[in-house]
This record gives structure tokens, C-alpha cells and sequence, in this order.
């Protein structure tokens, strides 16, 4: 059991199979799917509406806690599964709070020549607002996905009436996305042993390849899983199936007392 647990963490450590994998051994996994769904977004809404920094901060903290804790996810992981948002957060950050003018203003400015870029106080506490509240949103998302297999979020948005053909194209995609990501790494693997990144040019060469073979696989591998859904009996709708969960009464009060304490923060920033 223990060499299957490693090699499982090996296998699972790139990229987005690493949420599948700890949504397959989170240790909330067995709590009820919509009310994951609804605790989630309920508390991406109260941080919208509350929108002060000291929210924003208790959400990151507390979700970040129940993401290490709760999902059982390593605190290293962690921080590498924020580092994409952190990026494009940041990059919008600094969008929002620098401006360019012809001449120096705001409170610091630099000179680039032709204009000017220039910061002020008030920009960087707003740009600083939006991060913390982007943060919290992505952190409380972060908590649905690495505790609901795809299978089971896609029923319960079969549940919540979305269009059929949307929960099963997400659901394929999803899927496919796993597959594809490992005849990648397998093709760049092979093309790395023929000493097909030894410099620039063969790099750039190598990695055309890899894009045209990929896009064969792809097509090729679609049909051959297109025909093995109709041999089990696809007729263009999925069946999916969710044990049953109910939800607990200590489960309901835990999130009425969480969105207590959202609220008192935000009443007590405001005082």
C-alpha cells in the first residue's frame, strides 16, 4: 500500500492531475457535493459583498488551513497550486495601480523617456484590496475542487438544471485533459532522450512536432474513446451517479457561524 501511495503522488504531481488526485483522497470528500458547491460559493459571494481586507485575509487564512488540514493537501503543493493565480493577480495589480502620463505625477513616478509611470497611495491600497479579494475568492474555489471529483461536480450541476450537453462536455474535457497531458510527457520525454532540446533551434523545431503529433493523438484517441462510451451503452447522455451523503446538522451550523464571524469583521473594520 505504501509503494502504491508513492508512486501515486509521483504520477499525480503535474499540473491539474494533482487536483484530481487530491480530490480522490481529500479528507472531506465524503461530505455532501452541493453543500461543498453552496458553502463555496456562498462564501465567494460574502467576500464580494463584505470587500475589506480584513475579510478578504480571514478567508485566505481559514481556507488555506481547512486546504492543508482538511484536503490533505502539502503545504508545498499548496502554494505551487496558488502560484498561477498569484501570477495573473499581480500582474493585474500592478495594471490597476500604475498610470502613464506625459509628465512626472501621482506620489512616486518613473521616467521611461518618452512618459512617465506613476503610482499613488490610493491606487496601491485599491490594487491591494482587489488582490486580497481575488485571493479569497480563489482560495474558497480552491476548497470545492480539491475535495469534489469531477464526477461529482458535474452532478451536481446536473442538479442544479444546467444544460445536459454542458456538464458532459466539461466532464470529457476534463477527463481528456489528463490523457493528453501524459501522451506529452511521454512524446517530450522521448524527444528529450534524442537530444531534441540540445539547443534553440531544435527546440523550437522539436516542439512543432510535438504540437502536430499531439493534434493526430488527440483526434485519433477521441474516436477510440467516442467508440468504447458506445459500446457501454452511450446513447449522447451520461448517467452519473453520486453515493448517498447527507448533509449534517453540525455541517449547516459550522458554515451559519463562518459567515457570522464574515460578518462581525466587517462590522467591527467598520467601526
Amino acid at each position: 500500500m505504501k509503494e502504491y501511495k508513492t508512486l501515486s503522488r509521483r504520477e499525480h504531481s503535474h499540473g491539474p492531475v494533482s487536483i484530481d488526485f487530491y480530490a480522490s483522497q481529500s479528507g472531506i470528500r465524503q461530505w455532501n457535493g452541493c453543500y461543498k458547491v453552496f458553502a463555496a460559493v456562498f462564501v465567494l459571494i460574502l467576500c464580494l459583498i463584505l470587500d475589506t481586507p480584513l475579510v478578504s485575509g480571514f478567508i485566505i487564512l481559514t481556507m488555506g488551513i481547512l486546504n492543508v488540514t482538511g484536503n490533505r493537501v502539502e503545504l508545498v503543493n499548496y502554494m505551487k497550486l496558488l502560484k498561477i493565480p498569484v501570477i495573473f493577480l499581480v500582474m493585474g495589480s500592478v495594471a490597476i495601480a500604475a498610470g502613464f502620463a506625459a509628465e512626472p505625477a501621482g506620489d512616486f513616478s518613473i521616467s521611461l523617456h518618452w512618459f512617465y509611470i506613476y503610482l499613488t497611495k490610493k491606487g496601491l491600497i485599491r490594487a491591494l484590496q482587489l488582490f486580497l479579494k481575488a485571493m479569497a475568492a480563489v482560495s474558497a474555489m480552491y476548497v470545492m475542487t480539491l475535495s469534489t471529483p469531477a464526477g461529482e461536480l458535474a452532478f451536481v450541476l446536473q442538479k442544479a438544471r444546467l444544460p445536459g450537453v454542458l456538464t458532459e462536455l466539461m466532464y470529457i474535457l476534463y477527463r481528456f485533459i489528463f490523457i493528453l497531458t501524459e501522451v506529452h510527457r511521454n512524446m517530450k520525454t522521448a524527444a528529450s532522450s534524442r537530444l531534441g532540446h540540445v539547443d534553440f533551434k531544435t527546440s523550437c523545431a522539436t516542439f512543432g512536432k510535438i504540437g502536430g503529433n499531439l493534434l493526430i493523438l488527440s483526434m485519433k484517441k477521441a474516436n477510440t474513446y467516442y467508440d468504447a462510451m458506445v459500446s457501454r451503452g452511450y446513447a449522447g447522455e451520461f448517467s452519473l451517479w453520486e453515493e448517498e451523503k447527507p448533509v449534517k446538522a453540525w455541517q449547516v451550523l459550522a458554515l451559519a457561524c463562518y459567515s457570522s464571524v464574515l460578518v462581525c469583521l466587517r462590522l467591527a473594520e467598520g467601526l
